[in-house]
């Protein structure tokens, strides 16, 4: 039965015979045209060009991310009636995020179809959910929109996923994306963008993921907790699918560790001043006429300090006349004891 199908179907080449098998295994139908479903099978490691143009499934991986989120949009839409849009943004991206249809790449045997270089394999994970992807977008362009929904509704979550445990399953992304910074030693920060009411007065949060002052991914929701997650999944996603993203975390987190450990360049200095000991002048000193200062502008080390002027401005009022001035007629202590006398005179 299975060759009168094939058979039918007027294969352009019989070496596709294979394909088609292998392709009516995993969608439940065989293709109308083979093209779509070759390109979506071709990783760009392959150099495959026609007339001068390289053909891989990059393309169709980018229509089928597209026709996806529509497709698992809708069933999530009708499955669960009456759930806010939170809830269901939140199933969707569980049910399309890259790790699911990575396994379910290899539960469907499409992995094994991939055409690449071995290295391409070995060195890319994402490699198979990418094929999916593409795969999507091939049935999309070779039999529209509703064949699309047909083999998501009864080929994947007929027979690979439970809608309802994919929903109500907690999967925690902030605690994740905190204990990848712990482990790598960045810093993570949650902004609050926006705090507002929507039109039936719920509160919501819109928040974003800054790691070592770069912007992350953002989140809404009608709770700070939702938001997050949504920021943290968001940015946890750029993390695995952008190695500039890392590499600019990490050059700003080595910047930020250099400054630390940066010595101080003003070292304090320990000296100690004694500016607040007040030096006794002798006679000649006191009554000698010092020269007048040169003029400098620049502010110097040898500037009076605060508490010296405070001390000159107290001695400036000081009636100095009663103390003999020759050392023959009075003795150091006498002269000293005559200007203390004076000093705290009445």
């Amino acid at each position: 039965m299975l060759s009168n199908l094939i058979d039918r179907i007027r294969l352009p080449f019989r070496k596709d015979k294979e394909l088609y098998s292998s392709l009516y295994n995993i969608l439940g139908f065989y293709p109308k045209d083979i093209k779509y479903y070759k390109q979506a099978l071709m990783h760009k490691s392959i150099m495959h060009r026609e007339k001068g143009k390289p053909i891989n499934n990059e393309r169709l991986e980018f229509l089928g991310d597209a026709i996806l989120d529509a497709v698992v949009g809708d069933i999530v839409y009708q499955h669960f009636e009456g759930k806010r849009e939170g809830f269901l943004t939140n199933t969707r991206s569980k049910l399309v995020q890259r790790e699911t249809l990575n396994k379910l790449a290899r539960e469907l045997g499409i992995t094994n179809l991939i055409m690449s270089s071995g290295n391409s394999m070995s060195h890319n994970s994402y490699m198979g959910g990418n094929a999916f992807e593409a795969l999507v977008g091939a049935i999309y362009l070779d039999r529209g929109y509703d064949a699309c929904m047909r083999f998501m509704r009864q080929r994947i979550l007929g027979h690979f996923i439970n809608i309802d445990k994919v929903a109500y399953k907690e999967v925690n992304f902030k605690s994740k994306l905190i204990e990848w910074s712990q482990k790598n030693r960045v810093d993570v920060q949650f902004k609050l963008l926006e705090q507002k009411k929507d039109d039936n007065g719920s509160p919501m949060f819109h928040y974003q993921v800054i790691i070592e002052g770069i912007e992350g991914g953002k989140g809404r929701g009608y709770s700070k907790k939702e938001s997050q997650q949504t920021a943290s999944k968001l940015t946890l996603e750029r993390l695995r699918r952008e190695p500039q993203y890392i590499d600019a975390i990490f050059a700003a987190k080595a910047n930020r560790t250099k400054m630390e450990e940066m010595p101080v360049q003003t070292v304090p200095d320990t000296e100690q001043k004694e500016d607040f000991i007040i030096i006794q002048e002798t006679e000649e000193q006191v009554t000698k006429p010092q020269p007048a200062p040169k003029k400098n502008n620049r502010k110097t080390n040898n500037q009076p300090s605060q508490a010296s002027k405070k001390i000159e401005e107290e001695l400036d009022g000081l009636d100095l006349s009663d103390i003999t001035a020759n050392p023959a007629e009075a003795s150091k202590e006498d002269i000293i004891a005559a200007a203390e006398e004076a000093a705290f005179a009445e």
